[in-house]
């Protein structure tokens, strides 16, 4: 790689890096603000209640993973993830119903973050046009970011948020066979996002089975984002 492919790699790295921090940041804060809201302390004792990036990032999943993917993939992949945020679901007041709104605090701050990217965007004609290439980026890649995570996370699998959610919501019949699912949840999903498309592409089938789950709702809520904030 010649100078300037690797200054221009480093660019386009530089646009990605800072919303990937801000969403992970913001989405783990929330869960620990809601749930300190409702009686668990947990996250508070660990300094997890603050939106202070350092107490969030995990060094590989949050910068090194996203990084590589993204470059190894020419921009079509993201993947990472932050230290979750510890939470004592038996000390919140009602723990089943108030597990909900712990949950959806993360997903729907990552919402509130698009829309704020999008609103912000109104801002890039007021600066020079160097700087305001890379806020541009910057701005896009945080709405596509914010609405990655946002519909990811609220996958029906435990320990994702959305299977939180379904276990505290659905009957209890259901709900608490889904949350035995729990020890399974992340080694299920790394064989539907990385073995199972590894697979298909040998056979020659399409086996991405979640890019069909996650970019549909993930491109209906950027369309919706747009749509709200006049930029559509």
């Amino acid at each position: 790689m010649n100078a300037t492919a690797a200054a221009a790699t480093i660019y386009e790295a530089s646009t990605w890096v800072v919303p990937v921090i801000l969403a992970v940041t913001f989405h783990e804060a929330a869960h620990g603000f809601v749930a300190l809201r409702f009686g668990d302390d947990t996250a508070l004792r660990a300094r997890r209640v603050t939106f202070n990036p350092l107490n969030h990032i995990d060094t590989f999943g949050t910068i090194l993973l996203p990084a590589l993917l993204l470059l190894g993939s020419g921009g079509r992949l993201l993947f990472g993830y932050a230290k979750p945020v510890p939470v004592n679901f038996g000390r919140l007041r009602d723990p089943r119903h108030d597990m909900v709104w712990v949950a959806l605090a993360g997903p729907g701050t990552n919402v509130l973050l698009a829309i704020a990217s999008s609103l912000l965007f109104y801002g890039v004609g007021f600066l020079p046009a160097s700087p305001a290439e890379w806020v541009a980026a910057n701005l896009v890649h945080s709405l596509q970011i914010n609405a990655a995570l946002c519909v990811f996370n609220m996958l029906p699998l435990p320990p994702l948020d959305g299977g939180r959610v379904a276990v505290g919501l659905l009957p209890r019949p259901i709900a608490y066979p889904l949350a035995r699912l729990e020890p399974y949840g992340m080694p299920i999903l790394l064989l539907l996002l990385f073995v199972l498309p590894w697979i298909g592409r040998q056979i020659g089938v399409d086996l991405n089975i979640l890019a069909y789950v996650i970019g549909v709702p993930m491109q209906a809520l950027i369309d919706f984002v747009l749509r709200i904030t006049g930029q559509a």
